[in-house]
């Protein structure tokens, strides 16, 4: 099978291309032109990196042995055998733990397996990939790629805009072929700076000998590991079900649509969002409409997006390419577009969303049975207590102590180190002893870089 681009589906590409070239000619982004049936069913009581090669084989793509060897990066889990962690709540509930990797967020189920999959195929090249974070995406692909031969890494996060421990884990990962750069912006403009230098003529020509890629969910790599997860998860409960996802580029709730259109019972997928509701508004009205936004803080900061870059396959999937080029050329000219009634009715066929402010997010922690982080809390809201369902955790709690500890004792955080072994203390629990040492870096001085100084930083970087 060949990928198609979304605003363009003449022009197509195999995978290892997109994977290793994800910027498509006209700015859209390689996604299926359809997707294959899976009977996943049949394979229920294979392992889940067995399940997951069967699934990746449906498409076509080739590269088999180089796919096993990707899925081999699972071994680095706390269970060797079983990424995930599917934990019965009780008849009707499940959690979908998919932080159970290096560094304790549901990133690590794709870039794991992407990280080895671009160091096969770029034996003979050098790579710079560019990658803007929102917060877990940075750590997950700077640890996958930490100390790679031919490939550099080039991350950007907002200074202010995640947490200390998702700082501090990018920050301290001193491999000499990875660079970061703390930006005075949001997560927006880091995804914004990141897309322009990707179709950036002049960038690509002083790279020299570099080709360049990107590592965030606009590469559709990303989102092949995406959809294995909820495809698993849907198989071992054998019954149909709705997922709710916490969401904010759309790649993790993707995954769980492609997963139901190639056989998965799901009926709805629901998008949970925090108080940047961009994707509520869109799912329940139609509109996307950026007009006079700001983004907000909040106590969920992965989900601090107000760009979903993944929506763009969801249009192609369901409008095809030329009313997605329609609807994204308005988006990105007049920052709106709006659906049609029956694209609408469309849409609500597989998707419910709602959103969910700090405060509703603390209470459901507070009254949670088991630790949840405050992405996993939002998911809470969209409960329907008579259908079976499962919340997909994405972050270990350890992330997000301040937080957490305002949820749970009605108190600010004095010294997050100590309040997280308070936590680990109070509810018999474990956390890696990683995260611990990582607050030894705390008080280094951070400094913040413009997005337009950050093509110059970059190519000084590179050409030392």
């Amino acid at each position: 099978m060949r990928l198609v681009e979304s605003q363009n589906a003449n022009f197509s590409v195999n995978f290892k291309e997109a994977l290793m070239h994800p910027s498509t000619p006209q700015g859209g982004l390689y996604t299926p032109a359809f997707l294959p049936n899976f009977n996943g069913y049949a394979y229920k009581n294979l392992p889940y990196k067995d399940f997951a090669l069967e699934l990746i084989k449906s498409f076509e793509f080739g590269y088999e042995e180089i796919f096993k060897k990707a899925l081999k990066s699972y071994d680095k889990f706390d269970d060797k055998n079983c990424p995930i962690t599917l934990r019965k709540i009780n008849e009707k509930l499940y959690i979908n733990e998919l932080y159970h990797g290096p560094t304790r967020a549901f990133k690590d189920m794709a870039l794991q397996p992407f990280g080895v999959l671009l160091s096969e195929f770029c034996k003979d090249e050098k790579i710079l990939i560019l990658c803007a974070t929102s917060g877990d995406t940075g750590p997950a692909t700077l640890k996958s790629f930490e100390n790679a031969p031919n490939i550099k890494v080039a991350c950007m996060y907002p200074k202010d805009g995640t947490s200390l421990v998702q700082a501090l884990q990018m920050r301290t990962m001193k491999a000499k072929n990875l660079k970061v750069f703390a930006l005075n912006g949001d997560f927006d403009e880091a995804q914004k700076t990141l897309k322009n230098l990707l179709v950036k003529q002049d960038f690509k020509k002083n790279l020299k000998d570099y080709q360049l890629c990107a590592a965030n969910s606009v590469n559709f790599g990303r989102i092949l590991f995406q959809i294995i997860y909820h495809y698993y998860a849907a198989v071992q409960i054998n019954k149909e079900l709705d997922i709710i996802v916490p969401s904010g580029n759309f790649g993790n709730a993707l995954g769980a649509y492609f997963a139901k259109k190639m056989g998965a019972k799901i009926d709805k997928i629901k998008i949970a969002s925090n108080e940047n509701k961009i994707l509520s508004e869109f799912f329940n009205e139609g509109i996307y409409d950026l007009r006079g936004k700001k983004l907000i803080k909040t106590i969920s900061p992965a989900m601090d997006i107000l760009i979903s870059s993944n929506i763009e396959r969801l249009l192609f999937d369901k409008f095809k390419d030329k009313r997605t080029k329609e609807l994204i050329t308005s988006l990105k000219n007049q920052h709106y577009f709006k659906l049609n009634q029956n694209e609408l009715e469309s849409l609500r066929e597989d998707f419910e969303a709602d959103f969910c402010t700090d405060e509703e997010c603390m209470k459901f922690i507070k009254n949670s049975k088991t630790l949840i982080d405050p992405h996993t809390a939002t998911c809470f809201k969209l409960l329907n207590q008579n259908k079976t369902q499962i919340i997909v955790s994405t972050a270990e709690w350890s992330k997000f102590t301040p937080s957490m500890i305002k949820a749970l004792y009605k108190r600010q955080c004095s010294d997050e180190k100590e309040d997280m072994k308070y936590i680990v203390k109070e509810f018999k629990v474990e956390i890696k002893p990683e995260i611990l040492e990582l607050f030894k870096h705390r008080e280094e001085k951070v400094q913040g870089i413009e997005s337009q100084e950050i093509e110059r930083e970059i190519l000084r970087w590179i050409k030392q």
